[in-house]
């Protein structure tokens, strides 16, 4: 068994042991910044293995209804992959080449994602909550189905045994956007490495970083002083100065 993370007055877990690797598995490029991007940093900066599944193509993250989406899909895939390398990951960064907005939760994309988890073989899996209450974006809940169906999947053997592969239990699974959080990453000294792997994703600076100019230094330091303003407030129910909070499942 993995020690355990201390827990906080709070009633929060605080700080896993740092992991060997994780996959974080995210419904579209930049998702795993905005969400975790601090403690995936964390971790790498001390020796995990840092991976990336994202599920679809990110080929509707535009307002721009003259957009190439084609275009669109290789810009994200680059922009992901220089973000990922902004946190320091070293591990993959894979795609699942789902259409954006029409990402389902059935068996064949369970398997995809089962047989990542089987191939890559983290210690810990990242992922959307998929009981969030009142989410609007159903890549996001599916995504999140998928992470937390995945890992009983990729764990049992008689799950998708036509894949050849060893079945493989993660450590623990933590569910970020979610309700009910109950751990806490502390992200103190972090949020700057985020802040640089969520501007690697310049095609979304309109969409979601409110950013319309790129070269306005006011409006990207305004970005940057959101990211930390957030940290700060997931940080108070822990009793952490900043920090990013996520439901965790340890008895996987």
């Amino acid at each position: 068994m993995p020690p355990q993370a201390e827990f906080a007055e709070s009633g929060f877990s605080v700080d896993l042991p740092v992991p060997n690797s994780a996959l974080v598995i995210a419904a579209h490029p930049d998702d795993a910044e905005f969400d975790c991007g601090a403690t995936l940093a964390k971790w790498a900066a001390a020796g995990t293995i840092v991976h990336h599944f994202i599920c679809t193509d990110g080929s509707k993250g535009t307002w721009d209804t003259d957009c190439d989406q084609a275009e669109l899909v290789q810009t994200r895939q680059g922009e992901q992959r220089a973000a990922a390398a902004a946190l320091g990951a070293r591990g993959e960064v894979r795609f699942g080449g789902h259409i954006d907005g029409e990402l389902d939760s059935g068996l064949s994309s369970r398997a995809q994602v089962a047989q990542v988890i089987r191939e890559l073989r983290p210690a810990v899996v990242l992922g959307h909550d998929p009981w969030k209450r009142y989410r609007l974006h159903p890549d996001h809940r599916h995504a999140g189905l998928l992470a937390v169906e995945g890992v009983v999947a990729a764990r049992d053997p008689f799950f998708f045994p036509e894949q050849g592969l060893p079945p493989h239990r993660p450590d623990e699974l933590l569910l970020f956007e979610a309700d009910a959080s109950d751990h806490a990453e502390n992200a103190e000294g972090w949020t700057a490495a985020k802040t640089a792997a969520l501007l690697c994703h310049r095609s979304q600076f309109v969409t979601t970083h409110d950013i319309t100019d790129p070269d306005d230094a006011a409006q990207v330091q305004r970005f940057a002083d959101w990211v930390d303003a957030v940290a700060v407030a997931s940080g108070q129910p822990a009793g952490l100065a900043y920090a990013e909070l996520f439901k965790r499942i340890k008895d996987l």
